[in-house]
Order: structure tokens, then sequence, then C-alpha cells
């Protein structure tokens, strides 16, 4: 097996495990609860639909723009790789800072809750059967879940990637299983589609359409997710942008079908607001109470991300701790199984102070923002990329398809610091504290041999 002799890391992984690495980590919580918010601000199911698609093609942009910088620079890190070596190593810290606190360990604890949330609402007997209240259950089969699949990713990139594979195979059969059998079967009804709604295009409405189109990026989050184990890819100019393409477009498809499932399903009038629209949907369609299968599946999507996080995050704190820019400690590389172990336990530690304090939901209401800046400088750094004449794989499409990202991203995060100032200067906040903490490390680290 080849071994990338600069990081200690083994290129092991191919194109299908890349693939369902980016599908995990798009497919979860967001396709089974915007959709409901969603309808309540448009009342127009195909400005909905509309903005789905415009949606998945934003998301293709950015997939080929990283496509174009993973296959130029392999390296474990995402954005950190890409920012340090195209701007400043300040960039890349930044960018690995606010990965670590908003990125990964605050999905992770909100998928972990999320998944015991689901468990709960299918099976609401297990706080009667264990005689211990709720809420504590729900922290502890939480911790649980997190801890479990730390060890699981701490056996090895091999033994993990094989159980990252079966989740996201299973999800996704589970998922196309409900398309099919929605249409099929279920008692839906196109004539929802249609109606007589006309959104104004004034300043409200264009608003609306902004954070509409916000909240649909959320649930394409993802897109990105090959680019930070770079390290660990067989034939990666290759590989690591098709992964990306491949997985977008097929969660793209999905997402659009489910869309469509759920109008067919529903009037647009009893979907607006509702958060559980898959539920609804279902019991809507099959003309019965089908709450815990659709709770058990939302579950799994939950599960399945959640172990996808934990194989990510680590991959770029370690990176940062190689280069001298954090812990060095996190650098570390198991000698049996070949994984960065201790950043994987220090991000599941975080990942459950988050769960036992509760703060996850502070830092998710921000997390869009803080986590928006830097694909916007990486995209740029395309540009630089090609007059350095450092590319090695050019995708088509160049330059509009990264200026349709940009244009888009920008729009996005202006709006979010117009309407929700507190929680954008908040995120603000967050990079800003990174930038002390880089001078820090860079001086107690990188410039002495430790």
């Amino acid at each position: 097996m080849k071994n990338d002799g600069k990081t200690g890391l083994s290129r092991k992984l191919g194109l299908f495990s890349l693939t369902n690495i980016v599908v995990a980590n798009m497919i979860g919580a967001g396709i089974f609860t915007t959709s409901g918010l969603l309808m309540g601000e448009l009342h127009n199911p195909f400005v909905m639909i509309l903005l789905w698609v415009v949606g998945g093609a934003i998301a293709l942009c950015g997939a080929m723009s990283y496509g174009e910088l993973g296959a130029a620079m392999p390296q474990a890190g995402g954005e950190y790789t890409f920012l340090s070596k195209l701007f400043h190593p300040i960039f890349g810290f930044l960018s690995g800072w606010v990965s670590f606190i908003v990125g990964f360990s605050a999905p992770i604890a909100a998928s972990a809750i999320g998944f015991s949330e689901y468990l709960f609402h299918a099976f609401p007997q297990l706080s009667v059967f264990f005689d211990f209240p709720e809420q504590s259950l729900k922290n502890i089969v939480s911790i649980l879940v997190i801890v479990l699949f730390s060890l699981v990713h701490l056996r090895g990139l091999r033994f993990g990637s094989l159980v990252q594979d079966a989740l996201t195979l299973l999800k996704v059969a589970l998922v196309i299983g409900l398309i099919l059998a929605g249409f099929i079967l279920g008692s839906g009804d196109f004539s929802h589609f249609e109606t007589d709604g006309l959104m104004a295009l004034d300043f409200g409405g264009w608003k609306t359409l902004g954070l509409s189109l916000m909240w649909i990026m959320f649930a394409y989050s993802g897109w990105n997710a090959s680019t930070y184990i770079g390290s660990e890819i067989r034939n990666p100019e290759k590989n690591l942008p098709r992964s990306l393409l491949l997985g977008t477009g097929l969660v793209m498809l999905l997402y659009l079908l489910l869309n469509v499932l759920f109008i067919y399903a529903l009037p647009p009038r009893d979907m607006e607001g509702v958060i559980a629209i898959g539920g609804l949907a279902v019991d809507h369609l099959f003309v019965g109470s089908m709450d815990t299968i659709v709770s058990l599946l939302i579950a799994f999507a939950l599960f399945s991300s959640l172990s996808a996080f934990i194989i990510i995050g680590p991959r770029v704190y370690y990176a940062m701790a190689r280069d001298g820019y954090f812990f060095k400690f996190l650098a570390e590389i198991h000698p049996v199984f070949k994984v960065p172990a201790k950043a994987i336990l220090i991000q599941a530690f975080l990942s459950i102070v988050i769960v036992l304090t509760g703060t996850f939901d502070q830092i998710l209401t921000y997390m869009g923002f803080a986590l928006g800046i830097f694909p916007i400088l990486a995209v740029i750094g395309v540009f630089r990329l090609r007059r350095s004449g450092r590319s090695v794989l050019k995708l088509p499409g160049y330059p509009w398809v990264q200026l349709l990202y940009l244009s888009v991203s920008l729009f996005i995060l202006m709006l979010a610091l117009f309407e929700r100032p507190m929680e954008s200067s908040i995120a603000l906040m967050t990079v800003l504290i990174g930038i002390p903490l880089f001078f820090i490390f860079k001086r107690v680290y990188r410039n002495r041999d430790i």
C-alpha cells in the first residue's frame, strides 16, 4: 500500500469509499427538516423546487473548484491546506480553528443528539423501560454513539471506511426505497403543484429567497468532504475530483426527488412550517402512522453523517499540528492503525462536552456564517492556482463556475449579517480570536524544536 512519506498516512481510499464519504456528509437532517420551513416562507412549490436546483448547482460549482484544488494539493486538511499554500498559513489556521470549534465537533454533537431524539420518538417506551429521566437517557445515548464511532475510526481507515461504506449504502437504499414506495404505492396528488401564489420580487421577496437558499445550502453542506482526507486517497488527481462531483450530483438528484415526493404527498398549505416533514408526508402517502419508520430513517441518516464527520475532522487538526500551528500531540499517528488517534480522541471529548452543556444549539445558529467564509477564500484560490501554473487538472467552466459560486455565497453572507447581526458577529469574533492563537502556536511549536 502506497504511503505518503511526508505524513505517515497511507493512501488506501478509492473512488467508491470517497464518494460514500461525500454522500454521508451531505445527507443528514437538513433534507428531512427544511422543506416545511421553506414552504412556510415561499408558499410556492415551484419556487421551492427551483431553489433546490439552484442550491445543488452552487454545490456543484464548489465541488468543481475544490476538485481542481484537491488534485493539485492532495493532502489532508481541506481548506486549511489550500489557504495555507495559496495565500498564507494564517488563513489556513483560521479555517482549521473554526472547523475545530464549529465545523466538526458541533455537528457531531448535534447529529448524536438528533439520533437520540429520533430514537426516543420512535420508541418512547425506552424511558419507561429504563426508569430514568428521559433527557439523561438521551444524553447517555448521544455520548455512547460518539464514543462508539470514535472507537470504530480509531481502528484504522480501512475498517472505518468499510463501516462508513455500509452505513452510507444502506442510508441511500432507504432514501431511494422511500422515494419509490411513495410514488408507486403512495396516495399522493400532483395537483398539489398547482398554485396561485406569486412571489413579489421586491426587497422583501429577494430577502426571503436569500434566506431560503441559506437553509438549502445547509442541507447541501458536505460537498467538499473528500478534500479533508487527501493524504489517504489513491490516485488523488483523478479520484478526489470525481468523488466530489459524483457524490454531490447523486445527493442533488435524491434531494430533488424527495422534495417532489413531499409536495406530491402534501398540499403546500399543509407543509408550511412543519419541521418533521418526512413523517407527515409518509403519513399522508400511506394513510396510517409510519412515524416509527420515518423516525428511524432520519436517525440512521444522522448516524451515518456523524460517522463521516468523525473521519474527516481529525485530519484537519492533524494537518495543522503537523505544520506547527496547533497542539503538537495532535500530529501523532497511531503506530499500528495509522490514524491520527489523539486528534480523534480530542474531537470526541469536545463533542461530548457540547452534548452535556447543550451549547451546540447556539453554535449551530452561527455555524453557517462562520463556515461560509473560508470556502469563498478557497474558491478564489482557484484563480491563483491557474495563474501560478500549478493546476494539474483544469476542470471545465473556469472562471464562470467560480464566479457563480462566489457571487451567491457572498450574497448569502451579506444577508445573514443583515438579518442576524448577533450570530454573525459572534461568528466573526470566533474567527478573530484565532488570530492571536495563530501567533502563539507559531511561537511555541513552529519556531522551536520540542
